[in-house]
């Protein structure tokens, strides 16, 4: 449900309703004590909280590792200098180098940050912009590369190169429409493409790039309304489909690399999905038309195995206090499992970590639609 274009013009909705929030709660800078503090390699996390389209709430949240402190909307205080702050709704965050990137979506930009202090360094102009990704000192973005409405003349979208260095626009290659999340190996860039402003007409591709040539080299024919795209460490690709919210249920795709073709389907919704090891983890809001509902699910799944190995990673009954899982990520070092709660999309959201088992370990308040995650390495100032 999370992009779904017929939902798309009630975000609007909601975004004018949030013009007038009145007694709406408002998450300001803040900060509170979650635990003692323990520190391994991983120092911490940003999370970006998305903010409802058209509200200009996008912010960014922190949660340091080493103090057990969590801390709420930190990039005012940080940037004060900066007049709207973020902008308009966090698609996507992540870290390469010293540097801390989050993708501002219908405000049309790559916003960089010093990932040690969450401080303004550059920001890069890019239409419509969705997710991000990295290579060998470049960054690639996908863009819907048009204005955000549904139109079912929509143009195709593209993928822009930037470099790192200069936060310089290099290249640009024209891919399927509204493409999505990004995945490279070996050379090779995937991208989701998802159609979804052209209704009912769904793209149903991934697009393959060769990054020395920058051109697209192969189109693998999936499914429909494709979006999110990991990797496991065999060389094969999970893409999901979102369906059509009426007939044509979500799955999900297995994409082997070595010939491009599908070679197997889940047979499970995946709104999100985070790779740990040989697991996907896995949270589906399957929104249907035909009976106005969410269906809502937890799936773990094993990548050496190809099976299925728990509908619900979460043990001790916490999902039942979960309204919309929206984001989800494992720490790398404690493998911890972090699940975003959205909630009712304008107010603000909770972040439930818990332990490798499934068990909750502390819970806290967030921005508006917290959604996406980036571990960091680096000491926080």
């Amino acid at each position: 449900m999370k992009h779904s274009v017929l939902l798309l013009l009630l975000c609007w909705l909601l975004a004018g309703l949030a013009g007038c929030r009145g007694d709406i709660p408002f998450v300001h800078s803040e900060d509170e004590e979650l635990t003692s503090g323990d520190a391994g390699v991983v120092k911490g996390f940003f999370l970006l909280n998305e903010g409802n389209m058209g509200s200009n709430k996008a912010s960014l949240d922190f949660f340091n590792y080493e103090t057990g402190r969590y801390m709420r909307n930190i990039y005012p205080t940080r940037n004060p200098d900066v007049v709207k702050e973020l902008g308009d709704v966090g698609n996507d965050i992540a870290i390469y180098g010293d540097k801390l990137y989050a993708v501002i979506n219908c405000s049309h930009y790559v916003e960089v940050m010093d990932v040690r202090t969450a401080k303004h360094v550059g920001s890069i102009d890019i239409l419509n912009c969705r997710y991000i990704v990295f290579h060998d000192g470049k960054a690639y973005v996908s863009s819907y590369a048009g204005p955000v409405q549904i139109d079912p003349n929509a143009r195709p979208g593209k993928v822009v190169e930037i470099d790192t260095v200069s936060l310089q626009i290099t290249r640009e290659v024209v891919v399927g429409y509204q493409p999505e999340e990004m995945v490279i190996t070996d050379g090779q860039l995937y991208v989701a493409n998802s159609g979804g402003y052209r209704y009912p007409d769904y793209d149903t591709t991934v697009s393959v790039i060769d990054l020395e040539t920058f051109t697209v080299t192969d189109t693998i024919e999936v499914a429909i309304n494709l979006h999110r795209m990991v990797m496991d460490r065999y060389g094969r690709i999970y893409v999901s489909s979102r369906g059509d919210y009426y007939d044509i249920g979500a799955d999900v795709y297995v994409i082997d690399t070595r010939t491009n073709q599908v070679i197997n389907r889940l047979g499970v919704a995946a709104s999100e999905m985070c790779v740990s090891g040989d697991s996907i983890y896995m949270t589906g809001v399957e929104w249907s038309y035909v009976t106005n509902s969410n269906t809502v699910t937890y799936t773990l799944y094993d990548v050496k195995r190809n099976e299925i190995v728990s509908h619900n990673f979460i043990t001790d009954g916490t999902d039942e206090r979960i309204q919309i899982p929206y984001g989800i990520a494992v720490n790398p070092d404690t493998k911890d499992i972090l699940v975003c709660d959205a909630k009712d999309y304008v107010t603000p959201g909770t972040l439930f970590c818990f332990s490798a088992d499934g068990c909750l370990k502390w819970e806290v308040t967030t921005g508006d639609i917290p959604a996406h995650i980036a571990f960091t390495t680096n000491y926080f100032q």
